[in-house]
């Protein structure tokens, strides 16, 4: 069968496509570029530049390729520009699956896989977070991937799709250097800019009713986050039916603090963070119940949080040499 991987040159989007093809699975990329790196992907991987709004490249894409399976990871992904952005959130997330959906269905496509997030969940009081954790998401990016899953689950029904929704947690790391995370929006990539320009790290809050006083979140790194999607797709094509929707995390937390510490001791630069005011919204701790996955998909995450800062700094220094040699 042929997998067609939408967002499939960006951070996570190139991890999956290299684990995928690497398995020997058939796969072409979509990908508009806005985020996305073309020299990501290997040299054999088809990339059609274009975007999920696009419903009738869509139809030709999945014509031309044989489509049988779509892993759908193309969005918008930063919470603040959601705020301020509602409406193009919605358009771009909700819109283009809707789009893509519909031109799957067109093509005869029965197995989809949808790229969620732990996002959906909000801010839940609770230890472990599990799939049936009530979802109250606190943002219109959250929004979008909460509606997005009932749209998947919807046209599943309606179309004879078998789906998955895996409900990311916080992804980290690189599978090699040249894959890294080159965007200054998550904890660790936001720690490295501010030690590169010799300036502290930041902590917003220590005053949560947690061990050190700093939030605790569950971190997975993205060659396991990629394994996963791999796990979730030979389900699909081993024949599954129905949908499943489940956590991807190591069900393990790591506060703040911790994270710092560790970035500190593998860059070499151990200057004091700086605390700031919480900022709002933030969870004390969100860590997920990885059972689900375990049990449905046979997958459990191999790589530890040390792995994940380690790689993910070999890639930040390479970015930062080929910014400089510019």
């Amino acid at each position: 069968m042929t997998w067609l991987i939408t967002g499939g040159a960006g951070y996570i989007g190139a991890h999956v496509t290299r684990a995928m093809a690497e398995a020997g699975e058939r796969v072409v990329v979509l990908d508009d570029l806005s985020a996305g790196v073309a020299g990501r992907l290997p040299a054999d991987i088809r990339l059609v530049q274009g975007s999920s709004l696009d419903g009738e490249l869509l139809k030709r894409v999945l014509a031309e390729h044989s489509v049988t399976g779509v892993v759908h990871l193309a969005a918008r992904k930063q919470v603040g520009e959601s705020v301020a952005q509602p409406t193009r959130y919605y358009q771009e997330n909700v819109g283009g699956l809707a789009t893509l959906l519909e031109a799957a269905a067109g093509a005869g496509v029965e197995r989809f896989l949808f790229s969620s997030s732990a996002a959906v969940y909000g801010n839940p009081d609770v230890e472990l977070i599990t799939e049936a954790t009530a979802c109250d998401p606190m943002s219109p990016y959250g929004e979008t991937k909460l509606a997005g899953e009932w749209l998947v689950r919807a046209a599943g029904r309606a179309h004879g799709i078998a789906t998955v929704c895996l409900r990311y947690f916080n992804v980290a790391g690189a599978a090699a250097p040249e894959l890294a995370d080159t965007g200054i929006f998550n904890v660790i990539p936001m720690v490295f800019d501010r030690l590169s320009r010799g300036e502290a790290p930041r902590i917003f809050g220590d005053d949560y009713p947690t061990p050190d006083g700093t939030c605790v979140r569950d971190y997975i790194h993205v060659a396991d986050l990629a394994d996963a999607h791999l796990a979730a797709a030979r389900r699909l094509s081993g024949g599954a039916t129905g949908d499943l929707t489940a956590n991807i995390g190591r069900g393990e937390g790591v506060s703040v603090r911790e994270l710092v510490s560790l970035i500190g001791e593998v860059s070499g630069d151990n200057r004091p963070a700086v605390v700031e005011p919480r900022r709002p919204g933030d969870a004390p701790r969100a860590v997920a119940s990885a059972a689900l996955a375990a049990e449905e998909l046979g997958f459990t995450a191999r790589r530890g949080v040390r792995e994940m800062v380690e790689s993910a700094w070999q890639g930040w220094q390479l970015h930062q040499r080929g910014k400089s040699a510019v």
